[in-house]
């Protein structure tokens, strides 16, 4: 007798979109947290790339501070140039050169910053690097010196004026910090740095991107950012314990807290530049360090924003014709 038995039929599957994207959606996730782990880049790798021809490594209080002194060393006020966060003396490229065949220029990266990479003792307090620009000018040999700063650099120069008034000679505050402001936007790069559940993250997961978003953020014309500016700040981000620096610089509340009315201690002659297009600190901070220094006259830039010295050298240089 012949059975006849049938062949098992096929269980069709059932397309479920909800499922499928949930599965796209982690293996993008998944891809992005591989294209995003950075480890930390050692300082000799990035200093073969990034330092210049001329520049030195100062021994100071155990940092090995990355600095360029260019210019006549018999000028009897030079010019010491400060950067803000994130940044890197590169941010001066454009002033180091053109004031540099007629004034002594000494620019460094701050403690945290650049290739001189962390304070062994993890002090980023503003106090911590005033101290570190005495001890700076000293080795230099500088008595006194005109000393200008932008952002973070800002907020150094202006409380150096008032630690050290016989060694400042005159400021010049480029949308600097150190008083309370309400900024109109906040770099993408500085937002997850402020997460509890995310800023550590970021001592492994730097992206690229948000590197890119956060400094075309800080310009008034975004399409003046290029990939090797954005390379320059994405790579010296990564150098070892300049994260790590980052976060304690971002969580130390003192950096808003200054008293405003300090400013009005401040006998430097002072000249302040603002980029009318700073959405971080807007130019209206610029009115109130222009109403309390006693010696002060404002510029505002049209269409410049957070670094307008990086953005457009030629023009900030411009207004520095009288204090030269």
């Amino acid at each position: 007798m012949t059975m006849n038995i049938p062949a098992p039929q096929r269980r069709q599957r059932r397309f479920r979109p909800a499922r499928w994207l949930a599965g796209l959606l982690a293996a993008a996730a998944l891809l992005a947290l591989v294209f995003a782990w950075h480890g930390d880049r050692p300082v000799a790798e990035l200093a073969a790339k990034y330092a210049w021809p001329d520049s030195q490594f100062v021994a100071i209080g155990g940092l090995d501070v990355h600095l360029v002194d260019r210019g006549p060393r018999d000028d009897p006020v030079p010019y010491v140039l400060l950067h803000g966060t994130s940044a890197s003396l590169h941010t001066w490229e454009g002033w180091i050169e053109a004031l540099s065949h007629t004034r002594r220029v000494v620019a460094y990266d701050l403690p945290g910053y650049g290739l001189t990479g962390p304070r062994p003792d993890g002090d980023y307090s503003v106090a911590a690097d005033v101290a570190l620009l005495r001890r700076l000018l000293d080795r230099l040999g500088i008595e006194r010196a005109v000393i200008a700063g932008n952002s973070l650099g800002g907020h150094i120069a202006w409380e150096s004026a008032l630690a050290m008034p016989e060694r400042v000679a005159g400021l010049v505050l480029i949308d600097s910090g150190g008083i309370p402001f309400t900024p109109e936007h906040i770099p993408l790069g500085f937002k997850l740095a402020r997460l509890p559940l995310v800023k550590y993250a970021l001592l492994r997961l730097t992206p690229r991107p948000v590197v890119a978003a956060s400094v075309r953020a800080v310009y008034g014309d975004p399409a003046r950012v290029g990939e090797a500016l954005v390379d320059r700040y994405f790579e010296l981000t990564l150098r070892a314990g300049n994260r790590r620096a980052l976060l304690a610089r971002l969580e130390d509340r003192n950096l808003l807290s200054s008293d405003p009315e300090r400013l009005r201690g401040i006998e430097a002659p002072t000249l302040i530049i603002w980029g009318a297009a700073d959405r971080l600190i807007p130019p209206k901070t610029g009115l109130e360090f222009n109403r309390l220094i006693p010696a002060s006259r404002l510029v505002i830039l049209p269409g410049l924003g957070h670094v307008p010295q990086e953005e457009a050298p030629e023009a900030t240089l411009a207004l520095l014709a009288g204090e030269r």
